[in-house]
């Protein structure tokens, strides 16, 4: 009898390994690149200018597993772009440090959701911030689900109707359903909607605080910036 099955395709190691050095090759271009763009940059070029072509060259680091290297190239641009209202790029500086591995990075990460959450941030951004939260709370905790609930809120509060919003919608509810697997084994929308409610995740006034809480957990006494003095530099509406 013939034998229709799908054949079974077996990596060829060699392919691989060539493939793996074609992409560090590429990799190392890129670093050079950019590098060579920071070098050029006159002395005078704005801050956040100069900030786009660090977290290039941090994100290539990155890649390569140079993580080291990339928290420091990246880690002294943090309070400058505070100090200059450069949020986005501020959360992007974060970012990187999580991602970097290095023994603070968790803090990093605690500094990037609370700039994310207070500042008008890009929603992509933002969710992905909350969605490293997601991933570092253990499975039985309420952390995950309130950074869960968080994002679908961000989400659904800083993009306009479209693909974008679509796109991110489903993707905070698709974070929400797992964290809920997870945290109780809800497999069903019905009980989905009762667990949101027990744990009051739809109430606004209660969620952020909570999250408040659980950035404090994080970072510790060991802010790099003054939350207070930011938060008077908010406009009073």
């Amino acid at each position: 009898m013939a034998d229709f099955s799908e054949p079974q395709i077996i990596p060829d190691p060699f392919i691989s390994a060539s493939m793996a050095q074609d992409s560090h090759a590429a990799l190392e271009r890129e670093l050079a690149e950019h590098r060579a763009h920071l070098e050029a940059l006159p002395d005078t070029a704005p801050l956040v200018h100069r900030a786009h072509v660090l977290l290039d060259i941090g994100e290539t680091l990155i890649g390569l597993e140079r993580k080291p290297e990339a928290w420091e190239t990246v880690r002294p641009l943090l309070e400058p772009l505070v100090e200059a209202s450069e949020w986005q790029e501020a959360v992007e500086t974060c970012d990187v440090l999580y991602r970097a591995e290095q023994d603070d990075s968790i803090r990093a990460l605690g500094h990037g959701v609370w700039l994310a959450v207070t500042y008008p941030v890009k929603a992509q951004t933002t969710v992905t911030l909350l969605g490293h939260i997601v991933d570092e709370t253990p499975e039985q905790s309420d952390g995950a689900a309130v950074a869960a609930m968080v994002a679908h809120y961000i989400a659904s509060l800083r993009t306009e109707e479209g693909r974008e919003r679509d796109s991110l919608m489903f993707l905070t509810t698709q974070i929400i359903a797992r964290v809920a697997r997870r945290h109780r084994g809800i497999e069903d929308q019905e009980t989905l909607d009762t667990w949101i409610e027990m744990y009051e995740l739809n109430n606004i006034e209660k969620l952020f605080p909570r999250l408040g809480l659980i950035l404090d957990a994080i970072v510790g006494a060991s802010w790099w910036f003054d939350r207070d003095e930011l938060r008077a530099r908010l406009p009073v509406n």
